[in-house]
């Protein structure tokens, strides 16, 4: 039996015997005669065939298959083409194609490989190029491009470099000097390997699957067809969860549940895991449908599906006390990830791709950031374990298409300062006034199935992150070909570059560290008075990926700015710059979530509100049942006597309603200390309505859920639970606020730090579980008795129905016994 690393090995040698081909011209990089043809992997073994040569070298999956083999005449009748290439079959007595798959490429396809999507049109050889491309002065821009990154780092000058950049960027330019010599195309470098892997379909085969953009604000099919699977763990997790038996409960009474973690760089990736494993430890994790993340809880879902933890929240920490102790742009190590073998070519694959495949490509330090975090978050410490299939989320589908795991949604930001589209106007100051009021954060989201913009009301696959498009349809490049899916490395540099935030948001984060400095008064009311300039500046270029809406002015939405119809790239970044909780993804119509569960690990929980900023999206969208008012109570504020209940229709009588006000009444008073509120607790629940309103006046905010019955109601909307990170007596010595390893810019984090980290989330999730426990329970019972009442009132229908076709002298012809029309 042949290993696993063992196959790794072996399909190295093969792809160096092929590479031997090609610089022996086994392989041209001319034009092939009319009678030859580039064929392509797309389910069978590949085959490449050149007239020019007169051989014909196939393979599969397994190297071991490597033999010459001469190609004389007119090609065999067992060659059928598509779209311009040819694929290999076999006949079937049915006279239908028969596709052979290695053992080894069914290993692939069963543990990591999608199937090829329908396609409408397969790319095409124009005989331009084969299948490597001749050298190109491109290449040499980018070493130009990412040693000149790092320049708008200093450019801003010292003083302000010294407050709001990370250490470990200006450490840059020497480091990529270093790292310039292994990103060169000279024959037989790393490079020229990655990039003719790049343009192999049995490596990378999205590259010759078409692509378009899907204009719908619906789930993409493949979700709804996780939904539908899911469904059937969620169900069991449910009745361990609840100590139901499994049989006792209905499909339609199992609450969609989701889970989401904060940004908050490592802080929140080990305070988010400590948090997902202790859900999953009392079998909460297992009910869940969907996960999000924003910044360091999305590297947290990275690694999850990664074949470093194999799903494993326990693992996870184990592999995060093996890599953090070294900080990420720490020369030694992380030259030796990226210029020594296996690691640098997965590392810095979507460096290549990109300035070969995109010679106008933005480079920048978020390119930089993502390769770093990567080779330290993404290589195990048994570094030749590393695994390709780890650097693209559309492979994290092999987890769940069979719903076996809740569904990862990442998220980024971009930012929308429509100061150009002013410049026109007659009044320059009035219309810089206005662009500013109108600036705003655009969402994206990512799943292993499709990148999708609400404001857009667009997506598209993505396995077709990366490639162009134009009016809604695929780019192909000069050689038929298609760019392959962006790469982990740059997505995790996205979702983490809290440092592309503007001065504002910089200001905000280095706030609390310098309170106690002489002067910061004045320093504080000066920089608050220019807030409205800081907030347009960003000091580091956001990372661009491109644009998918070119062209299709027509077909999205009026609201689009036209920002976005010139612009070849989306300019994205940490979506913490609009809101560190992902909120707005888990709102989204069509995911029907019941139970929204927030672990909050953000710099300062008690300043930075997510929850009540959720509030004027919700307004904004029409988002039915938010829970608005949720979040932390203004310091300056008393609470507001309770003048209505969540659930007055859930009261038997007039007199149960006044008697729960009066209850909840006093314990709104228990709470109050000199006129002014409490902090949260550890656990927090609040529940929105679904209330129809007819007045235009604002809803009432919601208010902490103290008792099940809260949740109850006929008109409950979204059941938010929120545990806020802060800090325990029962666990000293760590405290979010004071302990300076937990600063958002610390990349260095010791075995006990993670330990003592790990302790106090875990602790505070053990405040709340229970409480938790009962609110899952209450939203089934709801769920539950909701389903019982509609049956009830269905059956009372067809009762009268009944009766009334009785008096009227029985059925008609084409009536069933149970009252139903067929025809």
């Amino acid at each position: 039996m042949v290993r696993p690393h063992q196959q790794r090995e072996l399909r190295e040698l093969w792809r160096g015997a092929r590479r031997s081909l090609y610089t022996s011209r086994v392989l041209p990089t001319t034009k092939p005669s009319s009678a030859s043809t580039l064929c392509l992997r797309y389910g069978p073994p590949l085959v490449f065939a050149t007239a020019a040569t007169g051989y014909l070298v196939s393979s599969s999956t397994r190297p071991t298959f490597f033999q010459p083999t001469l190609l004389d005449g007119p090609q065999p009748s067992s060659w059928f083409s598509v779209g311009g290439f040819s694929k290999r079959h076999n006949s079937t007595s049915s006279g239908e194609p028969e596709t052979h798959i290695s053992s080894s490429d069914a290993e692939r396809a069963e543990g990591a490989q999608q199937k090829p999507p329908p396609q409408t049109r397969v790319a095409e050889d124009d005989g331009k190029k084969t299948h490597i491309e001749g050298q190109q002065s491109a290449w040499q821009t980018i070493t130009k491009k990412i040693t000149e990154a790092p320049k708008s780092v200093t450019s801003l000058g010292d003083s302000i470099v010294d407050y709001v950049i990370p250490s470990w960027a200006k450490m840059l330019p020497g480091f990529i000097r270093k790292l310039q010599s292994e990103l060169s195309m000279e024959p037989g470098s790393l490079a020229e390997e990655i990039w003719y892997e790049a343009n192999d379909p049995e490596i990378n085969p999205e590259i010759i699957w078409d692509a378009s953009v899907r204009v719908s604000n619906d789930l993409c099919t493949e979700e709804k067809q996780f939904r539908d699977k899911r469904q059937t763990f969620t169900k069991r997790g449910l009745a361990r969860y609840l100590d139901i038996p499994e049989d006792k409960i209905h499909p339609d009474d199992v609450p969609i549940i989701a889970m989401c973690g904060s940004g908050g760089g490592l802080r929140a990736l080990v305070a988010g895991t400590s948090s997902y494993l202790s859900a999953h430890e009392q079998g909460l994790f297992d009910c869940v449908t969907y996960t999000a993340g924003v910044s360091g809880s999305c590297w947290l879902q990275t690694l999850y599906y990664s074949n470093i933890t194999q799903r494993s929240h326990a693992r996870l920490i184990r592999h995060l006390k093996n890599r953090l102790g070294v900080h990420i742009a720490f020369p030694p190590d992380a030259l030796e990830l990226l210029s020594s073998a296996p690691t640098n070519k997965y590392l810095l694959s979507g460096l290549v791709e990109k300035a070969k495949g995109t010679p106008d490509a933005e480079f920048g330090i978020v390119d930089i950031y993502g390769a770093l975090l990567a080779a330290r978050l993404l290589v195990p410490k048994g570094e030749l374990s590393v695994d390709e299939y780890d650097f693209k989320i559309s492979n994290q589908r092999r987890f769940t298409d069979d719903g076996s795991q809740p569904l990862p949604i990442y998220t980024a930001v971009r930012h929308e300062i429509p100061l150009a589209e002013q410049t026109d106007t007659k009044d320059p100051i009035a219309a810089e006034a206005k662009a500013r009021r109108e600036a705003w954060f655009q969402w994206f989201e990512f799943t292993p199935y499709e990148f999708w913009c609400e404001e857009l009301e667009a997506g598209i696959p993505t396995w077709a992150m990366g490639r162009k498009f134009e009016n809604g349809r695929t780019v192909w490049r000069d050689n038929g070909l298609s760019l392959p899916e962006v790469r982990v490395p740059l997505l995790m540099g996205i979702w983490g570059s809290a440092f592309c935030a503007t001065l504002s948001h910089y200001y905000k984060e280095i706030r609390p560290a310098v309170r106690g400095l002489v002067g910061f008064a004045g320093l504080d009311a000066l920089i608050s008075e220019r807030n409205e300039d800081l907030v347009k500046v960003h000091p580091i270029d956001p990372a661009a990926i491109p644009n998918y809406a070119l062209g299709m002015r027509e077909h999205l939405p009026q609201s689009v700015p036209e920002s976005i119809f010139k612009s070849q790239n989306f300019q994205l970044m940490d979506a913490g710059m609009s809101n560190n909780l992902p909120l707005y993804p888990l709102m989204r119509p069509g995911r029907d979530v019941d139970i929204l569960i927030a672990f909050d690990a953000s710099a300062d929980v008690r300043t930075d509100n997510w929850l009540k900023v959720a509030d004027g999206y919700a307004r904004q969208r029409g988002i039915k049942g938010w829970p608005v008012g949720a979040g932390w109570p203004p310091e300056d504020e008393p609470v507001e006597e309770l003048e209505q209940d969540l659930d007055q229709a859930s009261a038997k009588s007039e007199e149960q309603v006044q008697r729960k006000i009066k209850e909840a009444e006093e314990r709104d008073k228990a709470r109050r200390v000199n006129g002014k509120s409490k902090d949260l607790g550890y656990c927090n629940v609040w529940v929105g309505s679904m209330e129809e309103r007819t007045s235009t006046d604002e809803p009432p905010e919601s208010k902490l859920v103290e008792e099940d019955w809260e949740l109850m109601g006929k008109d409950a909307g979204i059941t938010l639970v929120y545990f806020p990170f802060m800090a325990n007596p029962k666990v000293p010595g760590v405290d979010p606020k004071t302990s300076d390893f937990l600063s958002t810019w610390n990349f260095v984090y010791t075995p006990d730090q993670i330990d003592s980290v790990v302790d106090l989330a875990r602790t505070n999730f053990q405040e709340g579980a229970e409480r938790t426990k009962r609110t899952v329970r209450a939203v089934y019972e709801r769920k539950k008795k909701h389903r019982l009442e509609r049956e009830e009132e269905e059956r009372e229908r067809r009762a009268r129905w009944k009766m009334r076709q009785g008096m009227s002298g029985g059925r008609r012809v084409g009536e069933s016994d149970h009252g139903d029309h067929f025809s």
